[in-house]
């Protein structure tokens, strides 16, 4: 299984527009941030969690040429605003499965409501198969097995995903402030978590630095990878302070497990 880290910023990127803060003026690539998300290439299959605002830039840095599946956390902008950039592939390759929760699709049905709606004319539309997590019941892609685990965003809910090919397994856990005990236990024996890490300071509806690590200590993976970042956490400050096997993501970062 390979991973490559699209984006590890937050909703507005770093650098930020009109800031000069130390992080956005840095010149460490490590500190230059698209918004989340995460590619994973497993027997010839490519799927990609969360199409970002910045996924078209991101699709052609990373070279993607195929797209077999999205999973989408969230219909928020940052996380899902790039949805109309799969058009090429759709061009070569036909309507694409986006696999989302009952609520997310809710959400990607209004925001997207053109993309459904047979009567609109004009102008190029993504072409999906909508596939809805029931009940937040594991799924696979091709030989990649996918559960979806609920957690919590502020008063809304985002799907994190666990994803395992029976000899290695890894968590993408984005856009939550708040993990229940039933969805820790389903993250419970990873190699590999992936986990929202918004700021230094507490913030209403993101994991701040304090609580990420308070969870990492409760998981237990083998590894962790910090993401989705504002610009108050600087890489090389930020890195020098944390365990060793606690590491902040950045822009094509690339694993392979």
């Amino acid at each position: 299984m390979k991973l490559t880290f699209l984006g590890t910023g937050t909703s507005v990127g770093v650098p930020m527009i009109g800031c000069e803060c130390a992080t956005c003026t840095s010149t460490d690539s490590r500190d230059k941030r698209l918004r989340t998300g995460l590619l994973i290439e497993q027997a010839g299959q490519r799927l990609v969690i969360d199409v970002s605002t910045d996924f078209r830039q991101q699709a052609l840095r990373a070279g993607l040429t195929k797209l077999d599946a999205l999973l989408i956390t969230h219909c928020h902008a940052d996380h899902v605003f790039g949805l109309d950039d799969i058009r090429p592939f759709n061009f070569k390759h036909g309507p694409i499965p986006v696999f989302a929760s009952e609520r997310t699709w809710r959400d990607l049905r209004r925001v997207f409501y053109y993309i459904f709606e047979a009567k609109h004319v004009g102008g190029g539309l993504p072409q999906v198969t909508p596939e809805t997590i029931t009940n937040f019941e594991p799924f696979f892609v091709g030989d990649l097995e996918i559960t979806p685990i609920p957690v919590i965003h502020g008063k809304g809910e985002v799907t994190a995903f666990r994803l395992s090919n029976g000899r290695a397994s890894v968590a993408f856990v984005t856009d939550c402030n708040q993990i229940a005990p039933t969805s820790l236990e389903a993250l419970k024996g990873l190699d590999v978590l992936i986990l929202d890490a918004l700021r230094i300071k507490p913030h209403p509806t993101h994991l701040h630095l304090e609580q990420s690590l308070a969870y990492i200590e409760e998981l237990k993976p083998q590894r962790t990878l910090l993401t989705h970042m504002g610009h108050d956490i600087k890489h090389s400050e930020i890195s020098r302070h944390l365990p060793a096997n606690i590491e902040l993501a950045y822009d094509e970062l690339i694993l392979e497990l």
